[in-house]
């Protein structure tokens, strides 16, 4: 198995505003026992990746994107072009090279 996880997080529909405007970041995520010590994952999960996102990409107003554990309502999730209800959501494990896309559908006016 592999020492890291390759992923591919997007955000668009606005939501890159909290993260300097960048759409597309390709990351590599260590194994999840060594980035969170305390948690009882053996595997990456959309949950293990939030936290992740929050205190590595997330630039400003983390309550635009995230309520509780998971994603602020209004925050469409894709993984690999499919909505996450299809794969559990919080739930699903982590594939390597999994594109994941976090879509705002909330628009001010």
């Amino acid at each position: 198995m592999p020492e890291t996880l390759k992923l591919q997080i997007n955000f668009s529909g606005g939501a890159e505003l909290l993260f300097d405007k960048i759409k597309k970041h390709n990351i590599e995520l260590p194994s999840v026992r060594k980035y969170l010590p305390d948690s009882k994952a053996e595997k990456w999960t959309i949950r293990e990746l939030l936290v992740w996102i929050k205190g590595n990409l997330l630039k400003e107003r983390p309550e635009l994107f995230l309520q509780g554990d998971s994603v602020r309502p209004g925050i469409l999730v894709l993984i690999n072009d499919a909505d996450w209800e299809l794969f559990g959501e919080l739930e699903y494990e982590l594939q390597q090279n999994d594109n994941i896309m976090f879509i705002s559908t909330l628009h001010g006016g």
